[in-house]
């Protein structure tokens, strides 16, 4: 499926980025002479993104400068300086600065490198799989072992047909959320307008066996606190290296 609109999630405080954040957005960061967020607005570019909206709290003066300055996806801004709306009630409130077709939906502050040159990229990939006749979304996951700088954590288990359920040691297989999802905005018609957690979207697709999975290829990077930045640049460095 051809997707050319996107959600791109960047209104978090960065919290557990500080000091590094009592000056600048998360996104901002710089990871390898970088910043965050545009490693993946080049890859949403890359897999032929001509929109995305981008929504803004958390020195938002600062990620307006640097988007504007960005001319691959167009950039739409959806404000939340007034009121920080947490991830679900981010996302629905930017689905409306868009149209009604398909949406790839990612989060700022994560990203992966060592996809092979000249094949589709995990974006394209995501976008070619989802089926929302048999999907509310269709989720980009990665195995623990290709991931820096994640907690650890085990989100959801996947079947032999990529479905996903919440993780447990009994349905075995294990994933992580790699932080990028396929979907109809139809399926936040109902959202409310308060500020919620996208989880809930997740659950409620697990109930009804809609919730599907797609695995990353490369290696999967997120940057939680100042002591990742060390460990992200490390293995940017390596790949780099191995390609060179």
């Amino acid at each position: 499926m051809k997707i050319e609109d996107a959600m791109m999630l960047a209104a978090g405080l960065g919290t557990r980025l500080r000091p590094i954040t009592d000056t600048m957005p998360k996104p901002l960061v710089p990871i390898a002479g970088k910043p965050m967020i545009d490693y993946g607005l080049d890859a949403l570019a890359e897999a032929g993104v001509k929109r995305t909206v981008v929504n803004v709290h958390h020195f938002a003066d600062q990620m307006k400068t640097h988007l504007a300055n960005r001319t691959a996806p167009e950039i739409i801004l959806s404000d939340e300086t007034d009121r920080l709306m947490n991830s679900g009630g981010g996302l629905a409130k930017g689905l409306k600065l868009l149209g009604r077709g398909p949406v790839l939906v990612m989060n700022a502050d994560l990203f992966w490198i060592g996809e092979t040159p000249g094949e589709e990229t995990n974006l394209q990939r995501l976008s070619d799989a989802f089926d929302p006749d048999s999907m509310d979304m269709l989720m980009l996951c990665v195995k623990l072992e290709d991931t820096t700088g994640h907690n650890g954590k085990k989100d959801f288990s996947m079947d032999g047909k990529g479905r996903l359920a919440r993780y447990s040691e009994e349905s075995g297989n294990p994933v992580v959320y790699a932080g990028a999802i396929a979907m109809m905005p139809a399926l936040f018609d109902d959202a409310p307008d308060d500020a919620f957690n996208l989880n809930i979207y997740f659950d409620r697709a697990i109930e009804k066996g809609r919730l599907f999975g797609l695995m990353l290829e490369g290696h999967w990077i997120t940057v939680g606190t100042p002591d990742a930045i060390g460990a992200a640049e490390a293995v940017i460095g390596t790949y780099r290296e191995a390609a060179a």
